[in-house]
């Protein structure tokens, strides 16, 4: 449901999680230089499982702990020992169960080697061939689908507010709203996505001041789906 796949350099990033997206997967580019607003909308959409794979360099992920992230990838590996066991260690935590993966070309069996004398073990390896070609897999959206609203701490909007809002007149469960993020000027709310547009239609319902505006908290915000 949801894993980290690390690569040394931002074009290697941007190149596999295009790829993934080709094979219908829910994957996100995490890279130095990104604008803040869309490094902030990246780690939402992760945190709050509206994205299933962040293919991310080891400096634009610092600092990341996700709660049950199930997989760490390792696309390129690590040149650094103390690199490698940092991305490894972000799953499996708290006696959970977790897959920790490294794909290896031959250029880079010499940095294996590295962590190998690092760690005092031996690598265990394996052919691409094993995991086999599954043709008949379906990959499943992510669960969530994140709504963005233009409305933040400068508006004095807190979590209770999106969340009434929400539960009460889009009369949606509380189960099916997830995480609530309150930025300065803007906030992020993790939908079912199930039942994420007929929220957005009765939050909206029939706005005069447009279809993309709801009201919340008696006021009126602009809001948007964050998708690919």
């Amino acid at each position: 449901e949801s894993a980290i796949a690390f690569c040394n350099t931002k074009a290697r990033c941007r190149e596999v999680a295009d790829a993934l997206r080709d094979l219908g997967f829910s994957a996100l580019a995490l890279y130095g230089e990104m604008e803040q607003r869309d490094r902030d909308e990246t780690l939402v959409r992760f945190a709050n499982r509206s994205c299933a794979v962040l293919v991310a360099t080891d400096v634009a992920a610092r600092g990341i702990d996700i709660a049950g992230l199930a997989a760490v990838i390792n696309v390129d590996v690590s040149k650094d020992p103390e690199v490698h066991v940092h991305r490894v260690g972000r799953t499996g935590r708290a006696g959970a169960a977790g897959l920790a993966l490294s794909l290896c070309a031959p250029n880079e069996k010499r940095w294996v080697r590295l962590i190998e004398d690092a760690q005092g073990f031996t690598a265990e390896w394996h052919a691409l061939a094993e995991l086999g070609d599954d043709a008949d897999a379906v990959v499943d959206p992510a669960p969530m689908v994140t709504l963005c609203v233009s409305g933040g701490k400068k508006d004095k909007l807190r979590p209770g507010d999106l969340l009434g809002a929400l539960t009460g007149d889009a009369g949606l469960p509380k189960e099916q709203v997830g995480k609530i993020n309150i930025f300065e000027f803007v906030s992020y709310v993790a939908l079912d996505r199930r039942i994420a547009q007929q929220a957005f239609d009765r939050l909206n319902d029939g706005n005069p001041l447009g279809p993309d505006f709801g009201v919340i908290k008696g006021r009126n915000f602009k809001m948007r789906f964050i998708e690919d």
